[in-house]
């Protein structure tokens, strides 16, 4: 009995603090809203990798100008939540990026994890697109996306037009919610212009 009370205590404290974390910034610290619809995607360079490991030539956004891109922020490589929007945008890849997915449509994940840590999930988890590694967070940071007080990304998704503007933005994508990947799949037709 006196374990479970332990335990209660425990899980009650841990509790608290998760709640404590989660609560918004204090009035004197204001979060960053991120880039706007219509504003031009805040450029960057990041290094990435696929299935077949590092990719050796970093990612640049400025040179897939004329296509499609989805920046999809996300926390860690191989946790449930991002396991499930990864599973997701693998399985149903074509349904929600469109037939030139993967030529007119990027889809670019982005987390905190290293390209070694990327290569080896998107090896094992047959993924048909590259991740991005994010390790300092300076892309998170152009996007609004970084967990407050958390050393890693919060879930969000921007979908960039050809001509590098921002089209769609959602600050709280969520994972297990259907119509979070169905809202982003009519997006990405629109700014395919479909």
């Amino acid at each position: 009995m006196a374990r479970l009370s332990l335990f209660t205590a425990a899980l009650t404290l841990g509790l608290s603090a998760t709640v404590a974390t989660a609560q918004a910034p204090s009035a004197g610290m204001q979060q960053p809203a991120g880039p706007e619809v219509g504003a031009t995607a805040p450029d960057f360079t990041a290094p990435w990798a696929d299935a077949s490991g590092p990719i050796a030539t970093p990612v640049h956004l400025a040179d897939l100008r004329g296509k499609v891109v989805v920046l999809a922020f996300f926390p860690l490589d191989r946790s449930s939540g991002c396991t499930a929007e990864m599973h997701k945008f693998r399985d149903e890849y074509t349904s929600i990026f469109g037939a030139g997915a993967g030529k007119d449509v990027v889809l670019l994940p982005i987390s905190v994890d290293t390209v070694q840590e990327h290569a080896g999930w998107a090896k094992d988890d047959h993924f048909q697109f590259s991740l991005v590694s994010d390790h300092d967070q300076q892309v998170a940071k152009l996007y609004a996306s970084m967990m407050n007080g958390r050393p890693y990304n919060s879930r969000t998704v921007y979908v960039i037009d050809r001509e590098g503007k921002i089209t769609y933005r959602n600050l709280k994508f969520g994972a297990l919610n259907e119509q979070a990947y169905t809202d982003l799949k009519a997006e990405v037709a629109k700014a395919k212009g479909m």
